[in-house]
């Protein structure tokens, strides 16, 4: 069994950014060494998360709008009372979506859905440089 650990770096916009990372952990998947096994996507913060999505417009719309709905921006939250960020919302968000998620791959190839991408959701309300781990293990 071999791991390797790496990282990449996002810039982020906030306020329910969504940027599909697929190509990037495809990539570090093909040069890790590693033909079949697993890899775990890690965002270190507490407000933003990990997912998989069908990354077009229409869903990307859809998604902003159900966390709009679920978990709004300006209600009070104790957060922003304690620290005065203004950003509550981003860490509830962030703590129902959560921080990371584990794909298998064969071959040096993701096995996610024809319509299926990895995408990162910045729930904060500014822009971000946005720090990812990545632990491939396998064969």
């Amino acid at each position: 069994m071999t791991i390797v650990t790496k990282d990449i770096t996002l810039q982020t916009e906030g306020n329910c950014d969504i940027t599909d990372i697929t190509a990037l952990i495809e990539e570090e998947i093909a040069s890790s060494g590693v033909s079949d096994g697993t890899i775990a996507i890690f965002i270190c913060g507490s407000t933003a998360a990990v997912t998989t999505i069908e990354f077009e417009p229409g869903l990307i719309h859809d998604l902003k709008e159900t966390w709009n709905r679920l978990v709004p921006q300006n209600i009070l939250y104790q957060h922003d009372q304690a620290w005065g960020d203004g950003n509550g919302h981003a860490h509830v968000r962030a703590a129902l979506l959560g921080p990371s998620l584990v794909i298998p791959f064969v071959s040096r190839k993701l096995t996610l859905g024809t319509w299926q991408q990895i995408v990162c959701v910045d729930f904060d309300n500014r822009h971000r440089s946005r720090k990812i781990v990545l632990q491939i293990m396998g064969e």
